[in-house]
């Protein structure tokens, strides 16, 4: 018998038109004081590509992938899905399913790493929506991180090849692999996993550090930066942000980059603006060729990781391992403390951010 009786995608949500831009925009950020002038400069972004995002279709092709692995692999489970910032949301999926007769699912989340952002705040999404729902709401179970898993690992390593492959011949050799990831407060980061472990960096280096070495045979250099910064200049964030790096790269002598946005699973805004327009023109200013490998989340072998995933938590046979690397596998339960973060908003914090709101 089964453990669960529903699969639910949860994720971040994005606008699916012009005039959902700026209402998305302003759920994204409430509360965080961002001045609406600074939420139209990053509706433009929107606007410039017909006010559509692409991870709300990024989801609905993903869970067709996911059913179609259900399927073959002999999972009898409805799917759902809920976001937390746009249409469906997620208390309305939730009621859905009470609604539909679910008692027990099991949620995987689009993101794969520990820090208040990627992980517990998920967590304490699902319990917010739970609890708006009431007492027939269902159990959901939170899926394990999946930074290391070859499912994620060995499509990124593919796409990556892919970029390189790109570049001119003349620089393709000596070409540096730069892996991105959202960057986030230190103080979040400190935080980020059990105890205050500080997994947030050590999980991006190890994913980049796997796929370095299945990329161009491994000879590769490689760095980590960070992009799309949200945050009040007066308050430390991880650091260097990719479009510095760049810069570092090119005076250092570097020639051409393959940009690898690790920290991600869909090729969603933050990084087709942020790399494939911003860091793209800061690496052209600069000399530099310049190549960006496409997320996982269109593979097929993504798909197939979902389904182990679910498998896994099944205690059902799983033919891949768990786990690349040294890490290990993470755990199926976080702890109660686990990635707490609670910040402190100060007066240049109230005033406005610096870079604006993240988007999806």
């Amino acid at each position: 018998m089964q453990a669960y009786d529903a699969f639910l995608l949860v994720s971040f949500g994005g606008p699916e038109g012009p005039d959902d831009v700026m209402p998305f925009l302003e759920n994204v950020t409430r509360g965080r004081g961002i001045p609406r002038e600074r939420l139209a400069d990053v509706a433009e972004h929107y606007y410039a590509v017909g006010g559509v995002s692409p991870i709300n279709q990024q989801c609905r092709d993903l869970l067709t992938a996911v059913q179609a692995e259900f399927a073959a692999g002999g999972l009898s489970l409805p799917v759902y899905w809920g976001n937390r910032n746009w249409s469906p949301y997620l208390t309305d999926t939730v009621r859905a399913m009470a609604e539909g007769g679910v008692r027990r699912a099991i949620a995987f989340v689009t993101s794969a790493y520990s820090s208040y952002s990627s992980c517990r705040q998920y967590l304490d999404d699902i319990e917010q929506a739970r609890a708006a729902v009431g007492p027939d709401a269902p159990q959901i179970d939170k899926i394990r991180r999946f930074f290391n898993h070859p499912g994620f690992i060995e499509p990124f390593a593919a796409n990556a090849d892919a970029a390189l492959a790109t570049l001119p011949a003349e620089v393709r050799e000596g070409a540096h692999l730069v892996f991105t990831a959202h960057s986030i407060p230190v103080a979040m980061a400190d935080a980020s996993g059990p105890g205050g472990g500080r997994r947030y960096v050590a999980e991006l280096t190890e994913a980049a550090r796997l796929i370095a070495e299945r990329t161009g045979g491994g000879s590769h250099p490689r760095t980590l930066a960070y992009q799309s910064r949200s945050g009040s200049p007066a308050q430390p964030w991880l650091e260097p942000d990719i479009r510095d790096h760049l810069g570092e790269l090119a005076k250092s002598g570097t020639e051409a980059v393959v940009v690898i946005p690790v920290g991600f699973v869909s090729d969603h805004m933050e990084v087709r603006h942020d790399l494939d327009v911003e860091a793209a023109q800061s690496a052209e200013s600069l000399g530099l060729a310049f190549a960006r490998a496409a997320t996982p989340g269109t593979r097929p072998r993504f798909a197939s990781m979902i389904t182990e995933l679910v498998r896994e938590r099944l205690a059902l046979p799983v033919a891949q391992p768990a786990a690349l690397g040294t890490m290990g596998v993470p755990s199926q339960v976080c702890p109660a403390d686990c990635c707490r973060y609670s910040p402190v908003a100060s007066p240049a914090h109230r005033a406005g951010e610096a870079r604006g709101p993240a988007r999806a």
